[in-house]
């Protein structure tokens, strides 16, 4: 392949922005992970966090298949599957409001929220926590990473490590500043605790109904907005007994809304917009 024309639409959630495509109009498995890195770039490609790949399901209404800005495979994103549902909706690839998604994380239902025919906002049932270090993964003993001390660079951090889809730490803060994940955030992402490196999720709970939250995330650096990642830390802040069941997240890119069932599910409500769309020139 020399070049070629790849019809794309790019759509943020909270700012979590994503190149998204059918695999039908890119149907190169092996290819997807040069597509993203190239497409991502935001001076020589589209720009975005991440690419979504609409792609035919056996088991669901549809799959998504996501590469990081950095090339890498992930098994889910929380902000990439509302988009990814308003993508598919939108474009009548499915057409009930609720349906499923399948990821590499599992299959994922979501309620779509519309106005004038169009989804606005997502409802998405991100299913269990997991605190299992060897789920995780997490080099250690022990039968869960709760509330660990972690030292770089003459900081101490206490932190939390389960799975939500993907890994995810958290780090409680009373002091919420982007400079300080920006520092650590990647020292804490390839520390040699995660094999396969971790998310790095920095909070500040401002009360048992609303938390601040900001985040490192792995392959993509620095995010506006993760929605696997707010999700991880309300389900810690409610494990700890921090915050109540239902709970509003600030981030940087807008809010999202968490809800935790009595049997542990957690559900992510937040919206997806269009920004653009065109064809993308693959050389």
């Amino acid at each position: 392949m020399d070049k070629m024309n790849i019809p794309f639409k790019k759509i943020h959630g909270a700012g979590n922005d994503f190149v998204v495509i059918k695999y039908e109009d890119f149907p190169y498995d092996h290819r997807l992970s040069y597509f993203a890195e190239k497409s991502c770039h935001r001076h020589f490609g589209i720009g975005a966090d991440g690419i979504l790949v609409v792609a035919p399901s056996t088991v669901a209404d549809a799959k998504m298949i996501y590469y990081n800005s950095d090339g890498s495979l992930a098994n889910m994103c929380g902000n990439g599957i509302r988009c990814f549902a308003k993508f598919v909706f939108d474009e009548g690839i499915v057409n009930q409001e609720e349906f499923s998604v399948e990821t590499l994380a599992g299959i994922l239902k979501v309620k779509v929220l519309t106005e004038a025919g169009k989804a606005v906002a997502i409802k998405v049932n991100m299913g269990k926590m997991s605190f299992d270090p060897q789920i995780i993964p997490v080099a250690t003993n022990k039968e869960q990473f709760v509330k660990e001390i972690l030292e770089i660079e003459g900081e101490t951090f206490e932190i939390t490590t389960v799975l939500m889809g993907v890994p995810h730490t958290v780090i409680f803060t009373d002091d919420l500043n982007s400079q300080d994940v920006r520092k650590y955030g990647p020292i804490i992402e390839k520390h040699q605790f995660f094999p396969q490196k971790t998310n790095v999720n920095f909070a500040k709970i401002i009360d048992p109904k609303n938390i601040h939250v900001k985040t490192w995330e792995r392959g993509a650096g620095y995010t506006l907005a993760c929605g696997t990642g707010v999700t991880s830390v309300c389900g810690v802040a409610h494990h700890l007994g921090l915050v109540e069941k239902e709970v509003t997240v600030d981030i940087d890119g807008g809010r999202l809304h968490i809800s935790i069932t009595e049997s542990g599910d957690v559900f992510m409500e937040g919206p997806a917009e269009d920004i653009c769309t065109g064809d993308y020139f693959l050389k």
